[in-house]
């Protein structure tokens, strides 16, 4: 066979899967409260689930605009230890993968390459320069995720995730985290005719800090308005800085899904404006 012809052939096969009929959930006689979500446990993307044997893969771009970033000089590596607000702007290349080894336990890793740029503050003293810039490998991290019960009609389902951010980064570094950084959180979530409701919080450790306190916790709302198409709302928040985030979700068929966001900071801390666009797939 030519490589033309096994060209044409593959071409075929990939149209073939990625154009596979879309399969509503209606169809597949699931409880009303399932509807919206399916039959498998949340990631930690989101309005995002997973089920056994299932491989997500998910590359996607987000970018961040912050006019009044907090900062501290020190931190940067310029010795004075006090908050300024500067503007900082970034690119960033994410590559998401999941896997579902049963129906209760999840895995997720998650790697960024960045590209950032911070102004200084004109208050700010430092010996730091007008405007620090800084690419390369970004955050990476991972998550083992359990489901410790299905929801039931007047039960909501419960879970819990472990996260660890890997250091990557030299200690002032603009971009990546320097050392290392764990998360411990729960969850439920219950299905209403009206759509769908996530509850989560978290507690974390920064190694750098040598300290642990309260992480970030969420509320999420996820509705299917057909058999496409999702929507999803977030508040999600961590001590002083606080986001909405919604999200549509276009089903194109079973295994690609359009996923358009983004983040829109509510508290003067929060990062002003953050979308993110990506194609999730689905390997089963």
């Amino acid at each position: 066979m030519t490589c033309k012809k096994i060209s044409v052939v593959f071409a075929l096969i990939t149209t073939a899967i990625v154009l596979q009929p879309m399969i509503g959930i209606s169809q597949e006689l699931l409880p009303g409260y399932l509807r919206d979500r399916g039959p498998g446990m949340p990631l930690s993307q989101f309005g995002t689930y997973i089920e056994k044997g299932e491989l997500k893969i998910y590359p996607f771009y987000e970018y961040y605009r912050d006019k009044n970033a907090e900062y501290k000089p020190a931190e940067l590596g310029y010795g004075l230890n006090q908050d300024f607000r500067g503007r900082f702007r970034a690119n960033e290349g994410l590559i998401f993968l999941a896997y579902g080894f049963s129906n209760k336990l999840a895995v997720e890793f998650e790697m960024a390459m960045i590209s950032a740029k911070l102004d200084k503050s004109p208050q700010d003293p430092s010996a730091m320069p007008a405007r620090l810039e800084k690419s390369g490998l970004g955050d990476v991290e991972g998550q083992i995720r359990y489901r410790w019960n299905r929801e039931r009609p007047n039960t909501p389902e419960f879970i819990s995730y472990f996260e660890t951010v890997f250091p990557t980064a030299e200690k002032h570094s603009l971009i990546g985290t320097s050392d290392w950084e764990f998360k411990f959180g729960s969850g439920l979530i219950k299905g209403f005719r009206w759509g769908t409701i996530t509850l989560r919080a978290a507690v974390e450790y920064a190694a750098a800090e040598k300290a642990a306190g309260p992480g970030e916790y969420a509320i999420e709302y996820l509705k299917r308005v057909s058999d496409n198409f999702r929507v999803f709302f977030m508040l999600e928040g961590t001590e002083d800085e606080v986001f909405l985030i919604p999200e549509i979700q276009a089903h194109f068929s079973r295994v690609v899904v359009l996923k358009v966001n983004s983040g829109f900071g509510i508290t003067s801390k929060a990062t002003d404006f953050a979308p993110e666009i990506g194609l999730m797939f689905s390997v089963h």
